[in-house]
């Protein structure tokens, strides 16, 4: 059974303050916890978080996400299993790689990056949460899928309310009905958009997932507007903290955001690591088949298990010296950060391992090289110390900084 000797609860302001911390005292004495509150066993070293999301033995599912995620996107790709999955994931996936990604979509991603940066560059000074990291992967999406411009500031409120939907461990009852309203809304605005673009497609994503046909299957209006939806979600959250994040361990290691400025092929190991050592997403849930052994005990059948990635992450018996980042450790795999086989855990693993992780890496590429060419002698603002906040997902608030505008 699961140890006595608890860390703080997840639940606590004082967790919420450093997880980190924790997380430490989990994995040392405390590697499985039965959290009432949330009704799951936590999981915390790295060996066991690998295990679930690679789950070889078929020991977990994602059924979690039959009222995780469904409440506010309907009935998504994440749910499905065996052929289901693979099916749908094929018609998704190509989109977000190869050629697909790089002739159709990056020209987007430099477009909007560019947009975003010109409000701010001659300035000298910017938030660089609120300017760009909060807006940028949001309009990515909604451009990529060819929506209106014009709505974009709707596509940000639902993002808003459905990430704190996923993230509302506590259940706080407004939070949940704001997420549920936001599932009725983008429906009664994307279903009409689908028949439209079935009617009189184009070059866009929304239009190539209208058309995609694996095996004789194709996506109905119900399965595009609950991938759109989740994309939106998944996809903006998760590079919106990565971007923040990026930067904030650059510029608290001025000597490593020199050699990124310097060598931009160093962008890759500063994401990496950066999605080591504080990943966007924390955690992420899993449903037991049957009765299986972890570290610390055993969790019975049916029961949710909740991955503690930012701990996972930070597993000393796998990474060297774990809570310093370090872009030029030898104990993480650049090469392979954005595929399946990574070795660490931001994007899951196995067969449910992250779609977009290739779009994230292109955004995060675009931006940041885009913000170190508008921003020479970048620097936090004076007196300024990022604070990660969240508990679900975590990254910086906010990201005040100070620059010499290029020919200013």
């Amino acid at each position: 059974m699961p140890q006595a000797s608890a860390p703080p609860d997840i639940l606590s302001p004082e967790f919420a303050a450093d997880p980190y911390a924790a997380y430490r005292i989990m994995r040392e004495s405390a590697p499985l916890v039965h959290h009432e509150a949330t009704g799951s066993y936590l999981v915390s070293r790295y060996e066991d978080v690998e295990r679930v999301f690679k789950d070889r033995a078929q020991e977990f599912t994602t059924d979690n996400y039959d009222w995780q995620l469904e409440p506010v996107h309907g009935r998504t790709i994440l749910q499905l299993s065996g052929r289901e999955h693979s099916v749908r994931r094929a018609l998704v996936a190509p989109a977000f790689r190869g050629a697909d990604l790089r002739d159709t979509f990056l020209p987007v991603i430099e477009r909007d990056a560019r947009e975003l940066i010109d409000g701010f560059r001659h300035t000298g000074e910017a938030d660089l949460v609120q300017a760009f990291a909060t807006r940028f992967p949001v309009l990515v999406i909604a451009d990529m899928l060819g929506l209106d411009r014009k709505d974009h500031r709707r596509f940000h409120g639902w993002y808003t309310n459905v990430i704190a939907f996923l993230g509302n461990l506590a259940g706080d009852p407004a939070v949940t009905a704001a997420g549920e309203r936001t599932r009725v809304e983008f429906a009664e605005y994307m279903i009409p958009v689908i028949r439209r673009r079935r009617e009189a497609p184009g070059g866009d994503l929304l239009s190539r997932l209208c058309a995609a046909e694996v095996d004789g299957v194709r996506m109905s209006d119900e399965d595009i507007k609950a991938f759109c939806s989740l994309l939106l979600a998944a996809g903006g959250e998760t590079t919106d903290k990565a971007i923040a994040s990026l930067f904030a361990n650059l510029l608290a290691h001025p000597d490593q955001l020199a050699a990124v400025r310097e060598d931009r092929s160093l962008i890759d190991r500063a994401f990496a690591e950066t999605l080591r050592h504080n990943p966007p997403v924390h955690m992420i849930m899993r449903q037991t088949v049957g009765e299986v052994e972890l570290s610390g005990g055993t969790v019975p059948a049916g029961a949710t298990v909740t991955c503690l990635i930012g701990s996972a992450n930070r597993d000393a018996d796998r990474y060297a010296d774990p809570d310093r980042f370090d872009l030029f450790r030898d104990d993480l795999t650049s090469t392979t950060a954005f595929s399946a086989a990574a070795d660490h855990l931001a994007f899951a693993l196995g067969r449910h391992f992250c779609v977009g992780a290739l779009l994230a890496r292109a955004e995060i590429e675009t931006g940041v090289n885009q913000l170190l060419d508008a921003m020479p002698d970048l620097r936090f603002a004076d007196g300024f110390s990022p604070v990660e906040e969240g508990v679900f997902t975590r990254g910086p608030a906010s990201l005040p900084v100070r620059f010499t505008p290029v020919g200013g």
